[in-house]
C-alpha cells in the first residue's frame, strides 16, 4: 500500500487541490469534468500526524430522519465522502470501488463498517433520490442530505472544498466538490487517513480490514 505521512498544514494545501468540477444538464449529453489533484503524489493513502476530528453534522438520512454523524458512527470504522449523484464521473466510482472492496469483508465487519455519502447538492439530492442511487450501489450505504451551509461547514473541518452548485454559460449544471474519502477510526472516532480519488478497488481491499480494526494501513 503506497502511503505518505503528512503535517495538518501540509495536508489542508493538498486538499485545497483536490477538487472535481462536475457538470451535467444542458444541450449536450458529453458531462463535463475537470479534475486537478496534488502534483506528483500519486499515493493512494496518506496517513495524518494529526488526525481529523469527525464532522458535528446533523443532517436528514434517506428515510427522511434525522442522523447525527458523530452519534450514529461512534465507536464504528467509517468512511466519509462529499460528493452529488449527478456527478458524472468521479462520485459513482468512488462510491462503487468503495462497494467492492466492502464486499471482500467477513460479514460481521461489513455490518460494522458505516460509508455516509453527504450530498454537495442538496438541492437535487433529496432523500429520496440519495435513496435510489445509493441503492443501485450499496444499500446499506447512508446518504445524507440538508442545509447547504451545514453541509459546507462540516466539509471544510476536514479541509475538503465544496462550492454551490452554479450553471455555466451553455446551462450546463456544475458542481464543485472535494474527491477525498476520510477514513475514521472505530477506537479513537478521529480521522487518521485520507484517500485521494485515484485510490483503487484494489487499494481499499487492502486497506479495509486494517481500518475495520482501528489500525493504519
Amino acid at each position: 500500500m503506497r502511503k505518505k505521512t503528512y503535517a495538518v498544514a501540509a495536508l489542508f494545501a493538498a486538499a485545497a487541490l483536490t477538487l472535481s468540477a462536475c457538470g451535467s444538464g444542458g444541450d449536450s449529453n458529453k458531462p463535463v469534468a475537470d479534475v486537478s489533484v496534488e502534483a506528483g503524489s500519486g499515493k493512494a493513502a496518506t496517513v495524518l500526524d494529526n488526525p481529523f476530528e469527525k464532522p458535528d453534522l446533523v443532517l436528514t438520512d434517506t428515510a427522511g430522519k434525522k442522523y447525527d454523524l458523530r452519534a450514529q458512527t461512534k465507536g464504528r470504522p467509517t468512511l466519509v465522502y462529499f460528493g452529488y449523484t449527478h456527478c458524472p464521473d468521479v462520485c459513482p466510482l468512488t462510491m462503487n470501488n468503495l462497494a467492492v472492496a466492502k464486499k471482500q469483508l467477513p460479514k460481521a465487519e461489513q455490518d460494522k463498517l458505516r460509508v455516509v455519502f453527504v450530498t454537495t447538492d442538496p438541492a437535487r439530492d433529496t432523500p429520496a433520490s440519495l435513496r435510489t442511487w445509493l441503492k443501485g450501489i450499496d444499500s446499506d450505504f447512508i446518504g445524507l442530505t440538508g442545509d447547504f451551509a451545514t453541509i459546507q461547514a462540516g466539509a471544510r473541518t476536514l479541509g475538503i472544498t465544496i462550492e454551490p452548485t452554479t450553471k455555466d454559460k451553455n446551462g450546463k449544471v456544475v458542481s464543485v466538490h472535494g474527491t477525498q474519502v476520510i477514513a475514521f477510526s472505530p477506537k479513537t472516532d478521529k480521522g487518521y487517513v485520507l484517500y485521494g480519488e485515484k485510490a483503487t478497488v484494489d487499494d481499499y481491499t487492502k486497506d479495509l480490514p486494517k481500518i475495520a480494526e482501528g489500525k493504519t494501513p
